[in-house]
């Protein structure tokens, strides 16, 4: 019995041992291991709430899920700031003394980090913040700051994208007077100069300002001429500020608002004042892209926030907060379970405690775990590039009733696509401006110009030139009243483009003059007034040049543009004795000659048997067809012609004298009455190369011009207008001149026979108006000069200025041979020659039909019977005698008969 007693109790015991040890290995198994994190959060602001209840749902979430496989689990050790850099600072020291906390995640805000991160850099512990969102926060301060939320720095290409879309020219930030607001200005400004606009003024509201105060910073920016606003601070502070502009006018038709993303993730418009006072308000914010996994977590938030009312509508800084959260424990249980301690600092009794926070022995390894954890949040994608943060990708919200309108999207590789469907394989047209859908302050359609004439401004100061004898523009000083009358062709068309404006801009004339009346420099330090700030604009004859557009920006040129030479004109031709020789050619007279000798021996052919008023001898019916042929240029022959053949000759041979007697005359006319003229030099070259002198206008950049065209410095002259330089050409001083087209057209026009203008014309801008770099009136007063430039108005001026302008002829016409040579009548002489052969032709045929039984008695009576031949021998040498004085060989009638009756007798004595 008690061998069975001690037998149960030996088995009780090792089935007792058994069970323990088989507990103890399942134990061990689900085991964790704590590591300490600090929180450092306002815990009475909605975002700190908002963060640390997205901590808390972050945790429970992933060790619920992964309960069974992580061997670590964070334990939060929460501490409050109290909204103050000195209480996040406490804080955070009392965790890392005190707590040895292995990680911190916050603080709030850039300032409160700025003061951590070195704290966390000297104990080695990695701050994770997912608000501080200041440029200053730079990664490279410190390889333990990471930044789990986006640089305000990534903002800055959407806004400047924005503001690129609709061309304007200037903007002003208006920020908050703290590390925060003050961190994004220097990027901001450098991304807008890209684009040439300007931040001529920044505006710094104080974190802790009264409405007073905000109110004194908007009554001075209602007296600007900025219309465009960039609003870049806290929503509790940007709300008021919204308030009381919508009080004072500043959310009117005209004003454009934009405010950046730390303003517009916290964008409530629950209030319906609020949301009044900022209708049309433009916004910039990262787009999260809404998933179902995001939709279940809103879900889980709205639900677990019933009860507590103070805790604002989720945004994306508590999605971050959540897989900041998230990271942290994934990169906790990355390195292993292990010993999380802190090293600790031997130090004296009187140091300080900074100098004595202890060194994690893990935040190294902890560190480059963070850095290589990824994966896929509620926000999006989330992983560390240079331990912060980045996007590509922002939304830009629009303002309407109580709504946040999603109005476009900007990416860094495509601008501002209309909307987000365009992102998925269809091609991406470029960024427009019109396709965005915007409601403007004021419940406006129309895209405001960004800027207007300021309330509180003076009129414009438009400078303008003091110049004698200028059209362009022409000063008159009244003594008496002590002030000036200014007019003028640019006058009047600046006055006339300031009319086409859609707005009214004041405006007075300030001539650049000294206390004399004269002028107070050259042109180049007039329009350097403007750079100076003392003049708003110039109007007046000012050319457009590179060199001043460094300092100045131009309006489109409202004249032609060159630079040219005039020289003076000499007649080359010659009036000699001779010069009546010189209508026609030589080519042309030897021809004519050749011509009318012909025509003389076709008539004497055709007319010498049958026309007795020819003459009877040879000689005098040559005489008397040369002088018929020459008198038929004046018309004044006696003699007739009877035949048919000649008469016809003679009609073709009067035309033709005709229209060459009228060449010769108007050409003659034409070298004795009218000038021959051609310019004394013809090229820049010859200019140079002969040394003469040449003229330029007085401080006109023309002389820089000449000198870079290499011109002797010597071999320069300046005159001082228009009655100046011909005064020059008279008196011999110059030889040539340069000027600008819109002058020498004029000048040319007034002397045409004595000045013209030679190849060729050095290109040069025109005459333009000159504003101030960035100027908002710029585009506009270039378009209003394409308007006037296309319409008869222009015309007017210039005919009101400058009168009807003779149009001189083209030298390259009149300085061309007006001699007639043969080559303009050869087609005549061509006819007139054909005529006269085929007149000698149909005369040969006649002729030969009407002999042909002469030729045919002549061959019989040479085979029978040479008697009859012997005994018309006389008959025969006068026909041959005939023939070799070249007369015709028709034999007379009474010979005729005689060779007739022959040839009967011969004929008879045959039978």
């Amino acid at each position: 019995m008690r061998r069975m007693d001690t037998l149960i109790g030996v088995l009780s015991i090792a089935l007792l041992l058994c069970f323990q040890v088989c507990f103890a290995k399942e134990a061990a198994e689900h085991i964790t291991i704590p590591v300490n994190v600090g929180v450092v959060l306002d815990a009475h602001t909605e975002i700190g709430k908002m963060g640390m209840k997205c901590i808390s749902m972050a945790l429970s979430d992933l060790y619920a899920s992964h309960g069974s496989s992580y061997k670590t689990r964070l334990a939060l050790n929460r501490r409050d700031s109290k909204r103050s850099v000195v209480g996040a600072a406490a804080a955070a020291l009392d965790l890392l003394k005190n707590v040895e906390v292995q990680a911190i995640l916050g603080p709030m805000t850039s300032m409160q980090a700025n003061f951590v991160i070195n704290l966390g850099d000297v104990a080695q512990v990695p701050i994770i913040s997912f608000s501080a969102t200041s440029p200053s926060l730079s990664y490279t301060r410190s390889e333990f700051f990471f930044r789990a939320t986006l640089n305000d720095l990534s903002q800055v290409q959407a806004i400047s994208a924005f503001i690129h879309a609709f061309g304007w020219k200037a903007a002003v930030p208006i920020y908050v007077h703290n590390e925060f607001g003050e961190g994004i200005i220097p990027f901001l400004n450098d991304a807008l100069e890209k684009i040439n606009t300007n931040l001529p003024y920044r505006s710094v509201i104080h974190p802790l300002a009264s409405d007073d105060e905000i109110l004194k910073e908007l009554y001075k920016l209602m007296t600007m001429q900025t219309r465009v606003f960039i609003v870049h601070m806290p929503f509790s502070l940007g709300s008021r500020l919204f308030m009381k502009a919508k009080e004072i006018g500043m959310m009117s038709k005209g004003y454009v608002w934009i405010t950046t993303d730390g303003m517009t993730n916290f964008l409530r418009l629950e209030n319906s004042a609020i949301a009044r006072s900022m209708q049309g308000v433009i916004g910039i914010k990262p787009h999260v892209r809404v998933t179902k996994r995001l939709q279940a977590f809103s879900y889980r938030w709205r639900y677990n926030s019933q009860e507590e009312a103070s805790i604002q509508d989720l945004n994306i800084y508590g999605l971050w907060a959540y897989d900041a959260t998230i990271a942290l424990a994934m990169a906790v249980e990355k390195i292993g379970p292990r010993h999380f301690s802190f090293q600790k600092i031997n130090v004296s009794n009187g140091s300080r405690d900074l100098d004595s926070l202890p060194v994690s022995t893990v935040g190294k390894d902890l560190q480059h775990a963070l850095v290589d954890t990824s994966f896929t949040g509620i926000s999006g994608d989330f992983h560390f590039k240079n331990r912060q943060l980045d996007t590509s990708i922002f939304e830009i919200i629009n303002v309407v009733g109580k709504e946040k309108k999603v109005i476009g999207i900007w990416t860094t590789e495509n601008g501002i696509p209309r909307n987000l469907t365009s992102m998925s394989g269809d091609p991406i047209l470029p960024s427009s401006a019109a396709s965005l859908d915007i409601l403007w302050p004021g419940d406006s359609k129309s895209v405001p110009k960004g800027w207007v004439i300021p309330t509180n401004e003076k009129k414009l100061r438009i400078g303008v030139p003091v110049k004698d004898g200028s059209k362009f523009v022409r000063v008159i000083n009244d003594l008496k009243s002590n002030t000036s009358k200014v007019s003028g062709f640019s006058i009047d068309i600046f006055d006339a483009v300031m009319a086409t404006l859609p707005y009214y801009v004041p405006y007075d004339y300030v001539p650049f003059e000294n206390a004399d009346g004269k002028s107070a420099g050259s042109y180049d330090d007039m329009i350097y007034q403007v750079y100076l700030g003392n003049f708003d604009a110039v109007v007046g004859d000012v050319t457009i040049i590179a060199n001043r557009s460094n300092y100045v920006d131009f309006t489109l040129p409202y004249t032609e543009s060159g630079v040219t030479m005039i020289v003076p004109v000499k007649d080359k031709m010659q009036k000699t004795a001779w010069v009546f020789l010189k209508p026609l050619t030589w080519d042309l007279w030897l021809t004519s000659v050749c011509f009318f000798i012909f025509f003389a021996f076709v008539i004497w052919i055709l007319e010498r048997k049958s026309n007795e008023e020819f003459g009877q001898t040879p000689p005098q019916q040559l005489g008397t067809s040369l002088w018929f042929s020459f008198s038929t240029m004046v018309s004044s022959q006696r003699e007739k012609v009877v035949t048919g053949l000649a008469r016809f000759v003679v009609i073709i041979w009067c035309f033709v004298v005709l229209i060459l007697t009228q060449s010769y005359t108007a050409s003659l006319t034409s070298m004795l009455t009218v000038s021959q003229l051609e310019p004394t030099l013809t090229s820049i070259d010859q200019l140079i190369q002969n040394g003469v002198k040449v003229g330029y206008p007085k401080g006109s950049f023309v002389l820089a011009l000449l000198r870079h065209l290499n011109f002797n410095e010597a071999n320069l002259i300046m005159y001082h207008n228009m009655d100046d330089l011909h005064n020059a050409f008279l008196d011999g001083r110059i030889a040539a001149a340069f000027d600008e087209l819109p002058y020498m057209k004029p000048f040319v026009a007034k002397y045409c026979s004595k000045y013209t203008m030679v190849a060729p014309t050095l290109k040069a801008g025109g005459f333009g108006f000159v504003f101030p770099k960035g100027s908002p009136l710029l585009p506009d007063v270039s378009r209003g000069i394409l308007i006037i430039t296309e319409e008869p108005e222009m015309s007017k001026f210039e005919k009101g200025w400058f009168g009807e302008q003779n149009i001189c002829p083209d030298l390259t016409t009149t300085t061309s041979s007006n001699r007639v040579d043969v080559n303009s009548f050869w087609g005549l002489f061509l006819i007139v020659g054909a005529a006269s052969m085929l007149a000698l032709v149909v005369f040969s045929s006649i002729s030969l039909y009407e002999h042909r039984n002469l030729f045919v008695g002549s061959r019989k009576s040479q085979r029978i019977d040479p008697i009859p031949i012997i005994s018309l021998s006389n008959g025969s040498e006068e026909i041959e005698g005939s023939c070799k004085d070249k007369e015709d060989s028709v034999i007379n009638y009474s010979q005729q008969n005689s060779m007739s009756r022959s040839a009967s007798v011969e004929d008879n004595e045959e039978m």
